[in-house]
C-alpha cells in the first residue's frame, strides 16, 4: 500500500480530539484510510466523517480546511496522508 500526503495539521482540539487539516493537494474524501505522520504521532484510521465551516461535507479539496475526528493526539505539523492501494 502506497500513501499521497494531502495536507497538514494547523491545529488539534484536545477536548473533542479533532484536528484541523489544510488540505494542500489531492483530495480527502469520507471513507478514505488515512494516516496522520509526524515526529511523534502515528495515527491510521478510516475518516468516518469531516466538517467544513461547521458543516458536514463528504469531500475536500485544495484550498479547504476541515476539521476530522482523530483516533489519538495530533499535533500541529503532522502530515496527513491518504492511503492507496498499490
Amino acid at each position: 500500500m502506497g500513501e499521497k500526503l494531502v495536507g497538514k495539521v494547523s491545529h488539534y482540539f484536545s477536548r473533542i480530539s479533532v484536528a484541523a487539516v489544510d488540505v494542500t493537494d489531492g483530495e480527502l474524501n469520507v471513507g478514505d484510510e488515512i494516516h496522520v505522520r509526524g515526529a511523534t504521532t502515528d495515527l491510521r484510521q478510516k475518516l468516518e466523517s469531516m466538517q467544513l465551516d461547521n458543516a458536514p461535507v463528504n469531500r475536500a479539496a485544495p484550498g479547504d480546511s476541515v476539521g476530522i475526528k482523530v483516533a489519538g493526539v495530533a499535533r500541529k505539523g503532522d502530515s496527513v496522508y491518504v492511503v492507496t492501494p498499490d
